[in-house]
């Protein structure tokens, strides 16, 4: 995976949804929104689609494949939670949430098709992943 082009494309995905969201519902608006967390949801919905659904999340998110998304958060997860108080840096925290109908549990194999990402969310709210 080339990480500069993947981050290159993040950002782009990132500048779609601010356009759209700038122009459409936060027009005229104050708005504040993190375009990571758009992504990581979307990240978690491809990871749970097929067929065409999943063809139009990868092209969206300008990705080739789930194997490339999770490679890309594998690279991002560590880098982006780093603390760097210490130097004077941000301290950055995440929370997502993903809701799921009692009656609709979430399928084993869900959780094993973006094991860094899953864990990544799961080990922030101090949830053991099974």
């Amino acid at each position: 995976m080339d990480l500069k082009n993947s981050i290159s494309d993040l950002t782009d995905v990132a500048l779609r949804i601010t356009k759209q969201l700038l122009t459409t519902e936060g027009k005229d608006k104050n708005m504040v929104y993190s375009p990571l967390s758009i992504q990581v949801v979307l990240w978690l919905l491809t990871a749970g689609s097929k067929g065409p659904t999943k063809e139009q999340l990868l092209s969206f998110l300008k990705s080739n494949s789930t194997d490339q998304l999770n490679s890309l958060a594998s690279h991002l997860v560590p880098l982006i939670f780093a603390d760097g108080s210490a130097r004077g840096g941000p301290c950055l925290n995440f929370a997502n949430g993903l809701w799921v109908q009692e009656s609709l549990p979430i399928k084993p194999s869900f959780k094993e098709l973006n094991p860094p990402l899953i864990s990544a969310l799961f080990v922030l709210f101090g949830v053991e992943v099974h």
